[in-house]
């Protein structure tokens, strides 16, 4: 059984649509979800964690609706944004009372555990919290729980290289009994690179490409070269072509057959490169 599973998830706005997203992510993996602001990839997140409703569609997570068994479908979730959703007046024992006192399956000393080691201090409310600090405590209230999905919205945003590569460590942790899954949505696509299973890109609504991260990087070559050496037929086989004064630069996929001559510079593309010229 998959562990997330969305189909035809469908959402109008006035000026936005959100088409026919299907994916699934099975236990034990990370997924990114990527595309340029204004994509679709916070709606999509929203739909799932229920924040909004769908106009169609449907979500399963182990099998369950959140029609069906609406408590029990948000104690699978644990949500990370990029802004803290804390009340700023608060502390972080106040969030302890308030987690323990909302979620079945809060883990107080789990909870105490992640306080010390992060050293997040007991009196000092949450208004004066760094933006590191803040992120810690969110991703603490989530890990305390027995979520079977993480879903992260722009959450390393910000975060100096220190903090990012502890909490990619902790999502592989994560996911490393097989059981749990991480829905990750970034611009930080390096981040990605690292440790995504799978890549999802959607751009103004809609499916751009859904692969394995190791397949979507096989797939696609980098290729540069002069503008004097682009032929027709070579232009018509590759895409996301970017001229500038030096040359010029293009995706090959490489399914397409042996159209390249030699004497272009070819490379393996980051999923950032990817991305880009996806998007000419």
């Amino acid at each position: 059984m998959e562990l997330l599973e969305v189909k035809g998830l469908t959402k109008r706005y006035k000026d936005f649509l959100l088409d026919d997203i299907s994916f699934s992510i099975p236990p034990g993996f990370i997924m990114g979800y990527i595309g340029k602001n204004g994509a679709g990839k916070t709606t999509t997140l929203s739909a799932i964690t229920h924040l909004i409703k769908a106009d169609a569609g449907e979500i399963c997570l182990e099998g369950m609706t959140f029609r069906k068994d609406p408590v029990t479908y948000r104690e699978k979730i644990g949500y990370v944004g990029d802004a803290s959703y804390f009340p700023a007046d608060l502390t972080r024992n106040d969030i302890r009372i308030i987690l323990r006192n909302f979620y079945r399956s809060f883990d107080e000393k789990k909870f105490d555990d992640y306080m010390e080691k992060w050293e997040l201090p007991k009196n000092l409310k949450i208004k004066k919290y760094s933006r590191g600090m803040k992120v810690k405590l969110m991703f603490a209230s989530a890990l305390s729980r027995d979520t079977r999905i993480l879903i992260l919205d722009e959450a390393t945003n910000g975060l100096d290289p220190m903090v990012r590569r502890e909490i990619l460590e902790l999502l592989q942790e994560y996911i490393e009994d097989g059981k749990r899954s991480v829905l990750f949505s970034t611009h930080i696509l390096e981040d990605l690179q690292n440790i995504a299973d799978y890549i999802y890109f959607i751009d103004s609504g809609k499916k751009v490409l859904f692969d394995t991260k190791d397949e979507l990087l096989e797939t696609y070559l980098l290729v540069k070269g002069g503008t004097e050496e682009l032929t027709p037929v070579i232009e018509k086989n590759l895409t996301g072509i970017v001229k500038n004064g030096y040359g010029f630069e293009a995706l090959y996929d490489t399914g397409k057959g042996d159209f390249l001559p030699t004497g272009f510079s070819v490379e393996k593309p980051t999923i950032d490169e990817i991305m880009v010229h996806m998007l000419q």
